[in-house]
């Protein structure tokens, strides 16, 4: 099925992700991002169009992260620096390959009260470069109908730890 009708089939399914929006509406600005949102859709991710501060982003959907981006650490530097069994990739390289940014912290929280997401998974989120230099990364998810941010050496990586990602349209 072609990606368009995917996604507005998505859209249309979900409106509390994008409140008083019409899809006719932003139908020409998503086709400028096709080859990306395709590219997220194959990856596992489910983009929609989400609302949030009134920007509009197209952000991956998907209830648990990502199953086809796990198993990676946070960035390249973390991945080449792992002494014994680095992972084959890592989020940001991941991310770039597609052409989406991670969510940073506040998206991540926004997108949680827009959408209870990551409830057994976790995803990798933007990390400043003063935690990031200290060797650290940051991740969330959500329990106990709450969101949590967390840290972790951003060598760390697991199966159930992936990443979500955005376009800003």
């Amino acid at each position: 099925m072609e990606i368009l009708k995917i996604l507005e089939q998505r859209f249309n399914k979900y409106p509390q992700r994008h409140l008083n929006i019409d899809f006719k509406d932003i139908e020409s600005k998503l086709k400028k991002h096709l080859d990306t949102i395709h590219r997220m859709e194959d990856t596992g991710g489910e983009p929609d169009v989400v609302l949030m501060d009134d920007v509009l982003y197209v952000i991956d959907m998907v209830k648990e992260s990502p199953k086809l981006r796990g198993s990676l650490c946070y960035d390249k530097q973390a991945r080449l620096e792992r002494k014994k069994f680095p992972p084959a990739s890592s989020a940001i390289e991941e991310a770039h390959k597609i052409g989406i940014q991670l969510l940073d912290e506040r998206m991540y929280i926004k997108l949680q009260d827009i959408e209870d997401l990551d409830l057994k998974t976790s995803s990798w989120i933007a990390t400043d470069d003063s935690l990031r230099s200290l060797g650290g990364a940051l991740f969330g998810d959500k329990r106990y109908q709450r969101t949590f941010i967390y840290h972790n050496g951003a060598d760390s990586y697991y199966g159930a730890r992936g990443f979500r990602g955005y376009i800003k349209l």
